[in-house]
């Protein structure tokens, strides 16, 4: 899956869970809220910023919602990525 589309089903994911918009992630992940109403109408970002968000999902994650299993989830800690 390409990553701006991971990132937005991420979004979307945690959005329904949570019962709050992709707005509100947006501004959980990067206190900006447009960011991924950007990348939904064909915007794009680059890699540092992607990279950033899909950590900041993978450590903000709830343990009662299973990650998608089509998207690798970046490593805990040093040792896992190793």
């Amino acid at each position: 899956m390409e990553t701006k589309h991971a990132l937005i089903h991420l979004a979307e994911q945690l959005a329904t869970h949570q019962g709050v918009t992709h707005y509100a992630i947006s501004m959980r992940a990067l206190a900006k809220g447009d960011f991924f109403k950007k990348l939904m109408s064909g915007g794009d970002c680059r890699t540092a910023t992607a990279a950033r968000v899909l950590i900041w999902f993978s450590e903000n994650w709830p343990a009662d919602l299973e990650w998608p299993r089509d998207i690798p989830r970046p490593p805990k800690n040093k040792k896992e990525a190793a």
